[in-house]
C-alpha cells in the first residue's frame, strides 16, 4: 500500500492559474475538494486508501496550498470555473466529487452547471444557501464571527503578525470544531507554517469575501427553490460539528432527488480526518455502487 508521502504532487498550468494537486491510483476519477482551514494535505488519511480503487485527485483551491493564481477569487464562480477548467484539462469525461466545507459548497454550484459529467457527489459537512437564517439563530450567531472578521483589511495583518499568532489562530478552529480537541495536536505546526506563507492567509480569507453577498442574501431571505439535482449523492456529517450543525444535514434533502444522509459519531467538523476509516469505507461503497 502506498503512503501519503508516496502520492505524486503535480502542477497544472491554466490561464491565470497554476493548480497544485495530488494524484494516485486508477479507475473512476474522484476529485476531492478541501475546505477552510485546509488544503489538499488534509486528505492524507484518505488518498492512500481510496487510491486502491479509484483515480484520486486532490487539488489546492485558488489561494490555498501550493496553487498560484494571477488574481484572487472575487466571486464563488471563480472557484467553480477553476474546477471546470481543471477537470477539462485533465480530460475527465465522467467523474465523482468528494467535498468538505468550501469544497462541498463548490460541488453544488458545479453540479448545477455540469450534472451530466458527474457520477456522484459525496459530501462531508457542507454549507449551502438553504441553511439560511439558521446561521444567526440562537447561540449559533456567536460561532460565525470569523466569517466577517476574515473580510476586514486588518485580519491578515493581525493573524499574520507572527508565526506564533498564526498558530494560535488556527489551533482555535482545529480544536474547537473537532470532536476531540487534540485531533490535530501533532499537526498544528504544519498548519501554521502553511498559512503563514506569503499570500496563504489572504488566499483563504478571500473565500469569505467572495461568498459574502450571496450568504447575507440567503440569511435575509431564503432563495427560491431550485429543481432538485438528479446526481446521486451521499452525506456523512459529524455529530459534534460546532460550526455546521448536524441538524442542518436534513436541508440537503431539499436539494437532491437521491441522497443518503448519515451522521458520523465521535466526529466534529473534520470527519475525513477524525474518522478516516468510516469516511473511506463510505466513499468506496458509494462510488462502487454507482452505475458509472
Amino acid at each position: 500500500m502506498i503512503g501519503f508521502m508516496d502520492i505524486q504532487q503535480k502542477r497544472l498550468a491554466l490561464p491565470g492559474i497554476e493548480i497544485a494537486y495530488r494524484e494516485a491510483g486508477q479507475g473512476l476519477p474522484v476529485i476531492l475538494l478541501h475546505g477552510w482551514p485546509e488544503w489538499s494535505a488534509v486528505w492524507r488519511k484518505n488518498l492512500p486508501v481510496l487510491a486502491r480503487d479509484f483515480r484520486v485527485i486532490a487539488p489546492d483551491l485558488r489561494g490555498f496550498g501550493d496553487t498560484e493564481a494571477a488574481e484572487p477569487a472575487r466571486q464563488v464562480e471563480d472557484y467553480v470555473a477553476d474546477l471546470a477548467a481543471f477537470a477539462d484539462a485533465l480530460g475527465l469525461q465522467r467523474f465523482g466529487l468528494v467535498g468538505h466545507d468550501v469544497g462541498g459548497f463548490l460541488m453544488l454550484d458545479y453540479a448545477r452547471l455540469h450534472a451530466a459529467r458527474l457520477a456522484g457527489l459525496f459530501f462531508f459537512d457542507c454549507p449551502h444557501f438553504g441553511i439560511g437564517k439558521r446561521w444567526v439563530e440562537g447561540a449559533q450567531v456567536r460561532e460565525i464571527w470569523y466569517q466577517s472578521f476574515h473580510q476586514l483589511p486588518l485580519a491578515v495583518e493581525l493573524v499574520g503578525a507572527s508565526l506564533a499568532a498564526c498558530r494560535l489562530y488556527f489551533a482555535h478552529f482545529l480544536r474547537h470544531w473537532a470532536h476531540d480537541p487534540g485531533a490535530f495536536a501533532d499537526h498544528l505546526d504544519e498548519w501554521a507554517a502553511m498559512f503563514f506563507r506569503p499570500g496563504r492567509l489572504s488566499g483563504g480569507f478571500d473565500w469569505y469575501k467572495s461568498v459574502n453577498a450571496r450568504r447575507l442574501a440567503a440569511i435575509a431571505k431564503p432563495p427560491p427553490p431550485q429543481p432538485k439535482l438528479k446526481v446521486p449523492a451521499y452525506s456523512l456529517w459529524g455529530e459534534s460539528d460546532a460550526i455546521l450543525r448536524v441538524e442542518w444535514q436534513e436541508t440537503l434533502l431539499d436539494l437532491f432527488e437521491d441522497i443518503t444522509l448519515e451522521r458520523a459519531p465521535q466526529a466534529g467538523h473534520f470527519v475525513h480526518w477524525e474518522q478516516p476509516e468510516l469516511a473511506n469505507r463510505r466513499i468506496k461503497a458509494f462510488f462502487a455502487g454507482l452505475d458509472t
